[in-house]
C-alpha cells in the first residue's frame, strides 16, 4: 500500500497514476496516523498542494523514526534549492507534477531501498552482535581544532583497558588525520569502492591502518577526485560494520553539512559539536544547532565543546552560552603544546597525559561518552507528528 497525501478536493490523477493499493489522506498529520496504523508501510507520496516546509519537516522526522520508509515529493516546480533542502531532509526523490513515468520509477526505487533497509535492520538487530558507539565530531567553521579533538578523543578512549577504537576521517577531500599522526595512507576509504553494497568485516579490516594498540584508523583519500567517487551509502555501510567491530567509532568530519556527514550523524550515538570563543564560530554553532533541530536529531546526544576556551578574546563562558543558547559541556584550554604535539605526530593525550588539555579531553571521554547508554533510535513518532498541529 502507498500513502498519498493531498487535500480533499484535489485532482485524483495522482492516485490514478500510482495505481495499486493506495490510501489517500488529507494532510501530513493524517499521514503520521496512517503510518502508525500500518507498521509495515514504506512509501509516502506527498502531493504538490502540501506546504514544502512542512513536507520537509515530515520527511526529516520519518527519516529518524521510520528509517525503512521513504518520502517522494511531487512539486509543480523543481529547482536546485528545493532539491538541496529535500536531500538534507531525507526525501528520496522530487518529481515534477504530471511526470507519471518518473513517479512510477521513483516509487519502485523507493520500495527497493525500503526492502534493503529492512534487511539491514534485521541484521544489525541480531542480539549476538555487539554494537559499539559512533561519536561524530563536527564544527561548521574551519580552524576550530576539530581534527585535533577527534584524534585526541579517539586516543583517550583507546587508553581505557579493553577498548577498541576506530577513527574515521570523513573529510574526504582535505582530511588531516593521517598527517596529524604521521601515518602513510597506503589504504584509504576509497579502497572500499569495489565493496559498495556488500561491505563485511573482512573487507573493513583490509581498509584500516593500525596506529596504537586498540586504535585503528580509516583514512581519507589522498588522490584528487577520489572524494567525489565515494557515495554516502558506502559511508553508512562502513560505519555500520565498524560499530560491530569496535567499542567506539570516532568520526572526524568536514566543516560543512553534506550527505556523508548526515549519514554519520544518523548512525551516531553522540554528536560532539565544537566552537571557539569568537563570534563567527559561535554563530556557526548556533546555526548548526538549529539545523540539527530542523532535522529532528535528539538533543540528549549533543555535547558542546569549546576549544581554546581560555583565550583572552573578551568573551566569557556565560557570553558563549548566551550566544549559542545551550550549556557548555566541556572546555578545553589553549596551549602551545597542542601544535607541538601535532608537529611531532603524537596526540597530546599520549605525549602529555597530565597536561590540562589532555585531562579535559580524557575527563569528557570518561564522564560523557563511557557512562551514557546508547541513545534510543525510536521515538513516539506519531505523538511528535501530532504535536505539529
Amino acid at each position: 500500500m502507498t500513502i498519498v497525501c493531498q487535500p480533499a478536493g484535489a485532482p485524483d490523477d495522482l492516485i490514478s497514476n500510482l495505481g495499486g493499493d493506495v490510501r489517500s489522506v488529507n494532510d501530513l498529520d493524517a499521514a503520521v496516523r496512517a503510518l502508525f496504523d500500518a507498521p509495515t508501510e514504506d512509501l509516502v507520496v506527498v502531493g504538490p498542494q502540501a506546504d514544502a516546509s512542512e513536507a520537509l519537516q515530515f520527511a526529516a522526522q520519518l527519516r529518524m523514526e521510520r528509517p525503512t520508509a521513504g518520502v517522494i515529493l511531487v512539486r509543480e516546480q523543481v529547482d536546485v534549492a528545493l532539491l538541496t533542502e529535500a536531500l538534507r531532509a531525507g526525501v528520496r526523490e522530487v518529481i515534477s507534477t504530471g511526470d507519471t513515468v518518473a513517479l512510477d520509477a521513483a516509487c519502485e526505487r523507493s520500495r527497493a531501498l525500503s526492502d534493503r533497509a529492512r534487511d539491514e535492520l534485521r541484521f544489525t538487530d541480531e542480539p549476538e552482535t555487539p554494537q559499539g558507539k559512533v561519536v561524530t565530531v563536527f564544527a561548521a567553521k574551519g580552524g576550530c581544532g576539530k581534527t585535533t579533538i577527534a584524534v585526541n578523543l579517539a586516543a583517550a578512549l583507546a587508553l581505557i583497558e579493553g577498548n577498541r577504537v576506530c577513527l574515521v576521517d570523513l573529510d574526504l577531500a582535505f582530511g588531516d588525520v593521517a598527517i596529524s599522526v604521521q601515518l602513510d595512507p597506503v589504504r584509504t576509504i576509497s579502497d572500499a569502492l569495489p565493496m559498495a553494497g556488500h561491505v563485511d568485516t573482512t573487507g573493513a579490516v583490509s581498509l584500516l591502518t593500525p596506529y596504537k594498540p586498540g586504535l585503528d584508523m580509516l583514512l581519507a583519500p589522498v588522490t584528487p577526485g577520489d572524494a567525489e567517487k565515494i557515495p554516502a551509502s558506502l559511508v553508512g555501510e562502513l560505519l555500520t560494520v565498524l560499530r560491530g567491530m569496535f567499542d567506539f567509532v570516532v568520526v572526524d568530519t568536514p566543516a560543512q553539512f553534506s550527505e556523508h556527514v548526515l549519514t554519520a550523524m544518523d548512525l551516531s550515538d553522540h554528536h560532539v559539536l565544537l566552537t571557539t570563543p569568537d563570534t563567527p564560530a559561535l554563530k556557526n554553532l548556533r546555526i548548526t544547532l538549529d539545523m540539527l533541530d530542523l532535522l529532528a536529531y535528539p538533543r540528549d546526544i549533543r555535547w558542546m565543546l569549546v576549544n581554546r576556551s581560555d583565550s583572552k578574546v573578551g568573551l566569557s563562558s556565560s557570553d558563549v552560552e548566551r550566544v549559542v543558547r545551550s550549556p557548555l559541556n566541556v572546555q578545553v584550554p589553549s596551549s602551545r603544546n597542542v601544535p607541538i604535539s601535532i608537529n611531532r605526530g603524537t596526540p597530546i593525550v599520549l605525549a602529555m597525559p597530565n597536561h590540562p588539555v589532555s585531562q579535559a579531553i580524557t575527563k569528557f571521554a570518561h564522564e560523557r561518552l563511557l557512562s551514557r547508554p546508547v541513545a534510543a533510535k525510536t521515538k513516539a513518532f506519531a505523538r511528535r507528528g501530532a504535536g505539529r498541529r
